[in-house]
């Protein structure tokens, strides 16, 4: 059974990006358009192996929702990494405190995003 990526984005063209992306490398892609869509998928499932988030959406943004799900100890070590436009040192490094294993910079390499994936999440 392949493993499930979480793709947080609130723009449907960067979730259907990536998760072409993901699928390809023979992943299972979850999509959540907002941070309070995420936290409720991660609430209900046990199966997600990590998550790919953006910084910059709607009400509470990705750095924020990482900061929410590390109090959770089913979420404690869930690798995440961030997928912004945002190249800014300090949110980097808020992002980097909170717990991201990885930041990436869109428009993504499909290449530097697998390699990320593999790393963090395994063998599909």
């Amino acid at each position: 059974m392949p493993k499930n990526i979480l793709i947080v984005d609130d723009s449907k063209t960067v979730r259907v990006q990536v998760g072409a992306t993901i699928r390809d490398g023979g992943y299972c892609v979850v999509e959540a358009s907002d941070a309070k869509e995420a936290i409720a998928i991660l609430g209900l499932r046990r199966d997600i192996a990590m998550v790919i988030s953006d910084v910059n959406m709607p009400g509470m943004d990705g750095i924020e929702m990482l900061e929410t799900i590390r109090k959770r100890p089913d979420c404690a070590t869930l690798p995440f990494v961030i997928l912004t436009t945002e190249a800014r040192k300090p949110l980097m490094e808020r992002a980097k405190n909170a717990g991201a294993k990885g930041w990436v910079v869109k428009p993504f390499n499909p290449q530097v995003l697998m390699a990320a994936v593999q790393k963090l999440a395994g063998d599909p």
